[in-house]
């Protein structure tokens, strides 16, 4: 009999027959999301390229803007930015979800709420900002972190990885006058941060049987 998180600790096992089950599952997944991306981006360009980024993406300090903490992940700026967002959000997104849908999920929507939130408080009143980039940040923080609050060395190595292949925009967490939402991706990393923190996973000890061999043994008072 399997006691509560066992399934979970098992996918976490690096090497496991259920943890490149999960790993492959998460990468379908996130794969299945980029055409998605591109379809809403085709409707963009279809309709007036810049259509829906304004009215779906984040305006810093404006009322209206608000609405766009919670769509312009979905929303970028031409081709060439969703083709260099695609990429690293199949790979670090696969890694975040192989560790537990439910709280890949709640992670997620940490991220967007701090990257955001964040964006629309601080960010340059006179821009719309779109992108996936501040999640894709957001995920690169949450598996640093899980490897350190988890004491995991596979997610640690799995950043490790991400930075190597992508450490050319880790300075975009920097300030800029670039047209680069520099605060959406420092956010997003905050975010990652947080959400690792606060669904970390604790390990769960099997709970021993009441009687059998090795059973405390009851007594009467």
């Amino acid at each position: 009999m399997s006691y509560p998180g066992e399934r979970e600790d098992q996918a976490a096992r690096f090497g496991s027959e259920a943890f490149f089950a999960s790993i492959g599952r998460a990468f379908v997944a996130m794969c299945a999301v980029i055409p998605v991306l591109f379809l809403i981006e085709a409707i963009d360009v279809g309709i007036g390229a810049g259509r829906l980024d304004v009215a779906g993406g984040i305006i810093p300090h404006r009322i209206d803007g608000l609405d766009g903490v919670i769509f312009s992940p979905f929303l970028h700026a031409g081709w060439d930015h969703l083709y260099g967002n695609s990429i690293p959000l199949i790979l670090v997104g696969t890694f975040a979800l192989a560790g537990g849908t439910r709280r890949f999920l709640w992670s997620t929507l940490v991220i967007v709420l701090v990257s955001g939130f964040g964006v629309w408080i601080i960010g340059d009143p006179s821009s719309v900002v779109v992108g996936a980039s501040g999640v894709v940040f957001g995920y690169l923080g949450l598996l640093v972190t899980r490897g350190l609050v988890e004491r995991s060395w596979w997610n640690l190595g799995v950043a490790a990885f991400i930075g190597l292949l992508y450490w050319y925009q880790l300075y975009n967490v920097l300030p800029t006058d670039q047209p680069i939402s520099w605060q959406g991706h420092l956010l997003g990393l905050l975010g990652g941060v947080i959400a690792a923190i606060i669904f970390r996973r604790r390990r769960v000890r099997p709970v021993p049987a009441l009687y059998g061999p090795g059973s405390p043994t009851l007594t009467d008072l």
